[in-house]
């Protein structure tokens, strides 16, 4: 049985305080630069950012933009609060869940996310929702790590799977890029710097 909302928020409460500490070494080696290609496609001026996390996006924020960030994890948010305090950033935060966005339809000019496709229980769900409040015209950019294609590394990471949803509430196996071409997306176009297992994905509503 897959982990409903309730037990994926709940994990990521756990782990809030210590996240970033945990995510240090891959953040400084592989993430960061990820995030500033991310950031930097970014094109308008109202802006959703979905899985604020700790407001690790905080520092790729477009100036002049008007962002609104959105997380499901209280403890999560608070980080963030306690970030956007320390560094001045202009982001009005609020706790919403993707699978039910509240915001009204053809919102957004930008919805962005980055790495949070892989803990959302009902990933379809939380794609559309994506597209609804996006404006026609409008980009939904995301970053997500997926399952390799090479047989050998795929049949791997889903053995380890299940353990990892467990103990960070996080896939490792999702096919993402599948998922959002399934969308309805007038545009989707996977950037040519991606890896094998991290994605960087532009579409178009």
């Amino acid at each position: 049985m897959k982990p409903d909302s309730t037990v994926i928020k709940n994990r990521y409460d756990r782990i809030a305080p210590f996240f970033d500490l945990l995510e240090a070494p891959m953040e400084g080696l592989f993430f960061k630069q990820w995030r500033e290609r991310l950031w930097a496609k970014a094109d308008g001026h109202h802006i959703l950012e979905v899985g604020v996390g700790t407001g690790k996006n905080f520092d790729y924020y477009p100036k002049d933009a008007m962002i609104t960030a959105i997380d499901f994890s209280p403890e999560m948010l608070k980080q963030a609060a306690q970030a956007k305090e320390r560094k001045g950033v202009q982001v009005e935060l609020a706790l919403m869940d993707v699978q039910s966005l509240c915001y009204a339809d053809n919102s957004f000019d930008v919805v962005i996310c980055s790495f949070v496709f892989c803990s959302v229980p009902m990933p379809m769900k939380g794609l559309k929702e994506l597209c609804r409040v996006c404006k026609p015209g409008g980009q939904v950019l995301l970053l997500e790590h997926v399952i390799s294609s090479r047989p050998a590394l795929a049949r791997a990471m889903n053995f380890l799977n299940p353990m990892v949803v467990k103990l960070f509430g996080a896939n490792i196996n999702r096919d993402t890029v599948k998922s959002v071409k399934a969308c309805g997306f007038s545009f989707v176009r996977v950037d040519e710097s991606s890896s094998d297992i991290i994605k960087l994905i532009t579409t178009i509503k």
